[in-house]
């Protein structure tokens, strides 16, 4: 069969509460984040490996509270003191905060954003894949600032979560498969979260270029390559 153009349209990727599955590797990490009102000293840092579901748990709470989104790598160039003002932020990915452009201004940035929000009685959400203790700060206030911070973690995923995963993925890419492949899926992929997006890629641009459904046996064979992929490149 003759492979099909294809183009690389972009994922429409649902952030909203209602599409965010609740298991026991995150409930605690989502009642933490949800009862804000406790956090001590009114801050908090997400963890969880990449792909665990940081950025949605942290688009949820933002939506929740009308907060403010930052990367990391844009905070060197932000208003602090106006996002300060909004009162309720969430910095995405603090622990590259050693490897971006300018660390030394990134990281007087967090510490004045830290200070300035915490003073206008706001709430400061900090997401990483790992804690702050771990985390490259050559700032010796912000080191502290960060770990004094509590953290919650999304733990590695279940079964459970993991199938609500990859139907979420396959939504957002717009791709109708049947039930049976997710077990499958579960089954027979290795169980990394950062896995499981780099499979729904590859099912979903092997089946565009061949023009096949998403069936097992398709998705036996897509893993099998994948597979001596990896150990080729080893």
């Amino acid at each position: 069969m003759a492979e099909q153009l294809t183009f690389d349209l972009p994922v429409r990727e649902a952030l909203q509460r209602e599409a965010f599955f609740v298991s026991p590797s995150n409930a605690i990490a989502l009642a933490t984040l949800d009862a804000r009102q406790l956090w001590p000293s009114n801050k908090l840092v997400l963890t969880g490996p990449r792909g665990s579901g940081k950025t949605h748990m942290a688009h949820v709470w933002a939506m929740d509270c009308d907060a403010m989104i930052i990367g990391v790598d844009e905070l060197a160039q932000a208003d602090i003191p106006m996002l300060a003002s909004l009162r309720n932020i969430v910095v995405e990915d603090a622990d590259r905060i050693a490897n971006v452009s300018d660390a030394r201004a990134t990281e007087e940035a967090l510490f004045h954003l830290h200070n300035l929000t915490l003073a206008e009685g706001g709430h400061l959400l900090v997401t990483a894949s790992t804690p702050p203790n771990l985390w490259k700060i050559g700032l010796p206030d912000l080191a502290s600032r960060m770990q004094g911070t509590s953290v919650t973690k999304i733990d590695a995923p279940d079964d459970a979560l993991l199938s609500a995963m990859l139907l979420k993925q396959f939504e957002d890419r717009q791709l109708a498969v049947s039930y049976p492949l997710i077990p499958f899926l579960v089954k027979r992929m290795e169980r990394s979260t950062a896995n499981l997006r780099r499979i729904v890629e590859a099912l979903d641009a092997a089946a565009l270029r061949l023009g096949k459904p998403i069936s097992r046996k398709f998705a036996a064979q897509v893993l099998d390559n994948i597979s001596l992929n990896t150990q080729d490149s080893i």
